[in-house]
């Protein structure tokens, strides 16, 4: 085979995967723009405000500066939603117990309230535990809409990261297509491999 021949194949293939390289680059940065955008904009519509402390008092010291740096501002990252969720709702609920067992406590009251209606403490008890139940159910679903909204956001973060990669690569093949295709003008006519 010609050598000039090779690197004229091999100088197209170069450049056309640059270019298949630079679409795969704006497809990542596309992909983190939506992600990140529509994090933003579905946490912001919730109107959720961070508080200044979690109330826990064995946390970390990076966990107690995020909170006074981000206290009283609106959810709007994935970072806020994780911290949020991890740190604040998970600390309170870790000291209720899981749904499972406040539905099942819940299941029994109502039972014995069903067996004596007219019984106050009974009526006490089930309503101290409808309102347990209530508060676990919302707590843990809250909790897993916030991890999820950061599970998007952070593969947004991911394609950011990647589409600058990929943009890099493709740029640095574009560089070496280009001297293949200088170096293929001046192969002699005659050269073989």
């Amino acid at each position: 085979m010609k050598r000039r021949t090779f690197d004229g194949i091999v100088t197209l293939v170069g450049f056309g995967f640059s270019i298949f390289l630079f679409i795969a680059a704006g497809l990542l940065n596309w992909g983190y723009g939506f992600a990140n955008e529509a994090v933003s904009s579905q946490l912001s519509s919730q109107e959720i405000t961070l508080p200044a402390e979690t109330g826990n008092a064995k946390e970390d010291a990076l966990v107690t500066a995020f909170f006074k740096d981000n206290g009283a501002k609106p959810m709007t990252t994935g970072k806020q939603a994780q911290m949020y969720a991890d740190h604040y709702l998970g600390f309170h609920l870790s000291a209720m117990p899981p749904y499972a067992l406040a539905s099942t406590a819940s299941r029994a009251a109502a039972g014995a309230l069903a067996a004596s209606p007219d019984d106050p403490a009974l009526q006490a008890a089930a309503a101290k535990a409808n309102g347990l139940v209530d508060t676990v159910f919302k707590g843990t679903m809250l909790r897993g809409t916030l991890l999820t909204a950061y599970a998007f956001w952070e593969l947004g973060q991911i394609a950011r990261i990647s589409a600058g990669v990929v943009l890099l690569a493709a740029l640095c093949l574009l560089l070496l297509s280009f001297a293949g295709w200088l170096h293929l003008r001046r192969t002699p006519e005659e050269a073989t491999i």
